[in-house]
């Protein structure tokens, strides 16, 4: 077979879980890496498995190549315990993946944030996406392409609550949602997979690009 190489870190995950299904019935990959702290149960001829903590993530990921890395990694402050083991998770964990796929010669690299995403905001979790959003652009890859959902629907491993409570008022408000306020319209975490497996596929775009859900639903389209 002939084809690029995918890399995807939180295949366990509600995004990643989709996006690694994706990326194996995909004809543009020939192989797919996941990386993941749990076993993943699927088999296909083109998945490799990389399983390890994450402590040791950058010494597994040494000359592991490819062409396109997807970074679907993420908790909550709540499934994290503190805001210490979050920071570690959402930022340090998933900033070390970049910074290994950047060495390893990744060109493009597509992470998921989240809408509100800001360095210089006064909300922690958003700080904290804001900064790995501006840590991981300022990388060396040929394009950076950020995907900021809002309320996520689709089944998860572990329940979410505040996810769930923002999700009903947002099916409740989703029809006065216009202009910019688009945006903050819930999208299945299935949509944004294909989105991003869309995009790994487009050219001629900006180097560092951020994809709301009104963009996104044009990947879809």
């Amino acid at each position: 077979m002939s084809g690029k190489t995918a890399i995807l870190i939180g295949a366990t995950g509600l995004v990643g879980g989709h996006c690694l299904d994706l990326l194996l019935r995909s004809p543009a990959y020939s192989q797919v890496i996941a990386v993941s702290r749990r076993p993943v149960s699927i088999k296909h001829k083109k998945l490799r498995r990389i399983e390890t903590s994450f402590d040791q993530l950058g010494a597994a990921l040494e000359n592991v190549r490819a062409d396109d890395a997807f970074c679907c990694i993420g908790t909550t402050i709540r499934q994290a315990g503190t805001k210490a083991e979050f920071h570690k998770v959402d930022y340090g964990y998933a900033l070390e993946f970049a910074h290994s796929a950047v060495k390893n010669g990744v060109k493009h690299f597509l992470l998921v944030s989240a809408l509100g995403a800001n360095a210089g905001s006064p909300i922690f979790y958003n700080r904290v996406k804001g900064s790995l959003e501006k840590e991981t652009s300022s990388l060396a890859f040929s394009r950076v392409s950020i995907f900021r959902p809002s309320f996520l629907v689709g089944d998860r491993v572990e329940q979410r609550p505040g996810e769930a409570i923002g999700l009903r008022l947002s099916s409740i408000i989703a029809p006065f949602l216009r202009g910019p306020l688009r945006n903050i319209h819930s999208i299945r975490g299935a949509d944004v997979a294909a989105a991003m497996v869309a995009c790994a596929q487009t050219e001629n775009v900006p180097r560092v690009r951020i994809y709301r859900y009104e963009d996104m639903q044009v990947l879809l389209a």
